[in-house]
């Protein structure tokens, strides 16, 4: 199983992180080490000292394919999740500077919790996904696929003619604005529309 996130894929995030808008979409890896299941804690690791959160649509591929034509691309995929991708934003800085790869602010252990999944035919329709993060209550993130810059049949048509997917990867579909900082001591609850799908704890 291997984790493929896409970055840059909603503009008023791209807007609050200074960076260009993409023309297509950005794609990067974490391993199977980073996934966090069934409510597990995240523990802030030692090694950063401003570890943001980015809630994120995820789906999950349901059979093996390459080179995806989009028309079809909906074949690929029968349920729907939300997950983090955690960055560790000051060692992202730091590589982004040095014009290094970035992966250990990326893709370090846990850096990838994953909620539980929707059936597809639960949702109504696939472009107008409402979902959003909550942090000790409070309301940090919303999004909504009609503001994604490349849908999910684009993504899965990309993506799928540079990796073959296989039944059971994810993909991270990317994050709407509102990124910020999580605290030890922190509650995060992760919602597609009323439905909470996430639900843990930074410890």
């Amino acid at each position: 199983m291997k984790i493929i996130c896409i970055g840059r894929n909603y503009a008023a995030h791209i807007e609050e992180l200074k960076n260009e808008t993409p023309g297509n979409p950005v794609v990067f890896l974490k391993p199977d080490t980073a996934v966090l299941k069934n409510g597990a804690a995240f523990y802030y690791p030692d090694f950063s000292k401003n570890i943001h959160h980015e809630v994120e649509l995820v789906l999950k591929i349901s059979k093996e394919g390459k080179y995806i034509q989009k028309e079809f691309a909906h074949r690929y995929f029968e349920q729907i999740g939300l997950g983090i991708d955690f960055t560790a934003r000051d060692l992202q800085d730091q590589c982004k500077a040095k014009g290094l790869p970035w992966e250990i602010a990326k893709a370090f252990n846990g850096s990838a919790p994953l909620g539980e999944f929707l059936p597809v035919s639960e949702l109504k329709e696939l472009n107008n996904i409402d979902f959003h993060l909550r942090i000790n209550g409070e309301e940090r993130q919303r999004g909504n696929t009609r503001l994604m810059l490349f849908d999910f049949s684009t993504l899965i048509e990309y993506v799928s003619e540079f990796f073959t997917l296989k039944k059971g990867d994810l993909i991270y579909t990317g994050t709407p604005a509102g990124v910020g900082p999580v605290h030890i001591g922190d509650h995060l609850e992760g919602f597609i529309g009323t439905q909470k799908l996430l639900d843990f704890e930074v410890k």
